[in-house]
């Protein structure tokens, strides 16, 4: 009893990391057993985890053990981000070292809503004592520590506490989606490229249409974005409609194996604990509980092709997440 017991918590705890990365949001909810572990956690878990998460082994840095926010007490957000019903989870898709795809999911604990933030990956974003153009894109900052993105993408989201991560990586989601017995996609353009340089060479070929992506070709949809005309814009809004059809493809599938799955092929610093409490507080999610958004930003169409953050629309955007009322205007760089 207590091995099955064991199994079972574990599936949990990825079904709950799979939704908290917006690939699978039912994959908790559609578990009975998530309702009655949830029970027996009835109290909140935000700090103060054992150190070492899911899918590592132990070990790995903890966010909230190595980074203090500080938000200044005249921050119109400091209410919101301190008295917050929301664990805000951190999803990192890494490829040679670099966070390819950079989305911030928001749970909302009480309304049982999820938003989920993409942060392009050439957004500016400086540091001091680096240097060349490359060094100052925001996903140059991970440099094998999901700690350092964490920093980053925090201060660009103006001071926005992150709770946890999860990495993933490109072999990891082609298991992932082959788990669950592809994707359902509508390609809107024959999507063509080749990079002999890439380890291993990168080739993307995939034909315009309606069709069930594998593992392989998911990868290459999710990494195309040379066609799109906003190029890496293009590519995160595909990217978030995939998202949403992998969450349907899981209504129906075999939970169990995708469970497994993923819990092989991501590192978090969310503990078990963590993810079953978690896990009881998203019963009754649905699809229409899911929102997404882009980070606000002005693009420059020149080399290195920067992405700039724009901080009122930022602003903005965070008072529609968070569901407050700013009581004065906010201008560009005022935060």
């Amino acid at each position: 009893m207590e091995k099955q017991e064991k199994r079972t918590g574990n599936e949990i705890s990825a079904f709950l990391k799979t939704f908290l990365v917006a690939l699978t949001v039912v994959m908790l909810i559609t578990t009975p057993a998530a309702a009655f572990v949830g029970r027996t956690l009835d109290a909140p878990i935000m700090g103060g985890n054992a150190v070492g998460g899911i899918g590592d082994g132990g070990g790995i840095p903890v966010l909230e053990e190595e980074i203090a926010f500080l938000i200044p007490d005249d921050s119109p957000f400091f209410d919101a981000f301190t008295n917050t019903k929301k664990v805000n989870v951190l999803l990192l898709g890494v490829n040679g070292g670099l966070t390819d795809t950079i989305m911030l999911a928001c749970f909302d604990i009480k309304n049982k809503h999820v938003d989920i933030v993409s942060v392009p990956r050439d957004t500016y974003f400086h540091r001091e004592g680096y240097y060349g153009e490359a060094e100052h894109k925001v996903n140059a900052a991970y440099r094998k520590n999901p700690v350092n993105s964490a920093k980053a993408v925090s201060e660009l989201l103006l001071g926005i506490p992150i709770n946890y991560y999860v990495v993933l990586e490109y072999d990891g989601v082609a298991k992932i989606v082959d788990s669950m017995g592809g994707v359902p996609m509508d390609i809107p353009f024959d999507m063509k490229y080749r990079d002999p340089l890439d380890t291993p060479p990168l080739v993307i070929d995939l034909k315009k249409g309606e069709q069930v992506l594998n593992g392989d070709q998911a990868v290459q949809f999710l990494r195309y974005r040379k066609g799109y005309l906003d190029a890496d814009l293009g590519r995160i809004k595909a990217q978030q409609q995939f998202m949403k059809n992998a969450f349907k493809q899981c209504l129906s599938f075999d939970l169990p194996k995708i469970a497994t799955t993923v819990y092989n092929n991501v590192t978090s610093d969310i503990t078990l604990r963590v993810a079953l409490y978690l896990a009881s507080k998203g019963i009754g999610i649905s699809e229409e509980d899911i929102s997404t958004y882009m980070m606000p930003n002005t693009p420059d169409p020149n080399p290195p092709y920067y992405v700039y953050p724009k901080t009122k629309e930022i602003a903005e955007m965070l008072t529609e997440i968070y569901s407050i009322e700013l009581e004065e205007e906010l201008g560009e760089g005022s935060l």
